[in-house]
């Protein structure tokens, strides 16, 4: 959301508290700083002048990006933040040679786009660089939210308790107009609504056991000329995991290897990461990490597993809160969602509260939390599909397995021939799909289908076709809109 000077000057009133100072808490204060005269950041950390890791973002040393439409929003939100991180040591990937392999085959292509490789805390440390700037907005660092402040009915939230970090004794009331949890995976939003009365659904639940172990490596000037990105693809079904390479500020290169189902973890032992790089699907990335010279031991990360709220389903919700980020629903990191979610949940948010105050309605916030389900429905369904093919990976929840399974075979069967035909076209409409650019159904409609199953020599698209559609395919449309139904929206 963008609003002109003579609309900020117009709508700023009232005071607005957010808890979290990690990304999503970032982005929601750009957001509300043009809709409130005072914006408040509550975070248990105490903030670093420089571009450093803190406590209070575990997984900062693994890589960290942008998918596309959360490259636009940025830039709409924060103009030339890319120039910011490219002043600050950041990577220029552009004109450099980003290299992809799966089991289909490989391609080796240009980066066309201006675009930075950098690290989670040069990141972050330049938008709260913009957000410091900013007159309305201010930080209480080290400092947690023990509690919701509320009416005596608990119909409306009306602020926070907090408490400095190491102190004891009562904690002090922070009293606002809204209050928005950006606090993470580690939110306690669910007990706290629950003790104000509330029945809150269950979450759905991908039990993903999914693990990290990331690497750096000083890169020489020879392959800082040359790459960008290098990624190896996973292939679940042989327990082969991913790897990436992927340059961030002052030559370093960052390299990730990742599995999930919780079988085996990649490891964390120096004098073995080199050789289970060389056990990927192809033998490039290791050929590359012969070259570079080490920087520190490898470090692991691990994810149990990742959740959606479904806050839009409850009776009531008090007035005046909202959760958004990894609170609200939190993704396996190997995809990238996670900023550019946050960024389309803040976006999104601020756009509704600038149309309640021209035209308030009842359950505001109820409705404010459809439509964020429905913005990111397709990264989390297409996390569900990618996810799931690992053994070990369970999910409870209302997604059809029978459409996760025929999208499993079908993006099989697509990719197979966008990669393996070199169909650019096909690969850059999958690109946008999971860059969340386009729809769905720009890759996933009967005209397409018949087209991706026409290209296949192996009688595994007739095998398909009968299996989900009939014989003949008839009634395509419907039966995709039943077995996926965001196909429908």
């Amino acid at each position: 959301m963008v609003i002109s000077k003579e609309e900020r000057n117009v709508r700023k009133e009232g005071k607005a508290i957010i808890m979290g100072g990690s990304m999503a808490g970032l982005l929601t204060a750009r957001v509300l700083s043009d809709l409130f005269e005072d914006v408040v950041i509550v975070d248990r950390d105490e903030f670093p002048d420089e571009p450093v890791n803190r406590a209070g973002t575990p997984h900062a040393n693994h890589p960290h990006r942008l998918l596309q439409r959360g490259k636009v929003i940025f830039e709409e939100l924060f103009p030339g933040y890319t120039d910011d991180l490219h002043n600050n040591g950041a990577f220029a990937r552009e004109g450099k040679t980003v290299h992809f392999t799966n089991q289909y085959g490989t391609l080796e292509m240009p980066e066309t786009e201006k675009d930075m490789g950098f690290s989670r805390a040069l990141f972050e440390w330049v938008i709260r660089q913009r957000i410091s700037a900013l007159a309305n907005v201010r930080f209480l660092p080290r400092h947690e939210v023990t509690g919701l402040q509320s009416s005596a009915d608990g119909t409306s939230v009306t602020g926070v308790y907090v408490r400095e970090r190491g102190k004891t004794g009562e904690a002090e009331a922070l009293t606002s107009d809204l209050v928005v949890d950006a606090s993470g995976r580690s939110s306690k939003v669910v007990p706290w609504l629950q003790s104000l009365g509330y029945e809150v659904p269950e979450a759905e639940r991908l039990k993903v056991s999914l693990g990290y172990s990331t690497r750096h490596y000083k890169l020489s000037a020879q392959h800082a000329d040359r790459w960008s990105v290098i990624l190896v693809d996973a292939v679940p079904a042989k327990k082969i995991g991913t790897g990436a390479l992927g340059t961030i500020e002052n030559q370093i290169a960052e390299v990730s290897l990742y599995c999930a189902g919780g079988e085996a973890y990649p490891t964390t032992d120096a004098d073995r990461y080199e050789e289970e790089a060389a056990r990927l699907l192809s033998p490039v990335l290791a050929d590359v990490l012969k070259e570079l010279e080490p920087v520190g031991n490898p470090r692991g990360y691990r994810v149990p597993e990742c959740f959606r709220q479904h806050f839009e389903q409850m009776s009531s919700w008090p007035s005046g809160l909202f959760v958004l980020g990894d609170a609200f629903c939190n993704f396996d990191p190997i995809y990238g969602q996670g900023m550019t979610i946050a960024a389309m949940e803040a976006q999104l948010l601020g756009k509704c509260l600038q149309e309640q105050r021209r035209k308030p309605k009842r359950n505001f916030e109820l409705d404010v939390f459809a439509q964020i389900q429905k913005a990111i429905e397709p990264a989390w369904w297409m996390s569900l599909v990618a996810d799931l093919r690992w053994s070990g990976v369970e999910y409870s929840g209302p997604a059809s397995k029978k459409g996760i399974a025929f999208a499993q075979q079908y993006f099989d069967l697509y990719l197979g021939n966008a990669v393996g035909s070199g169909n650019g076209q096909l690969l850059e409409k999958y690109y946008d799909v999971t860059g969340m650019m386009i729809s769905l159904r720009e890759i996933m409609n009967p005209e397409t289908i018949v087209q991706v199953l026409a290209l296949d020599e192996t009688g595994e698209a007739q095998r398909l076709s009968a299996e989900f559609f009939g014989e003949e395919g008839k009634a395509m449309e419907k039966e995709l809109e039943r077995l996926i139904p965001l196909l429908a929206m």
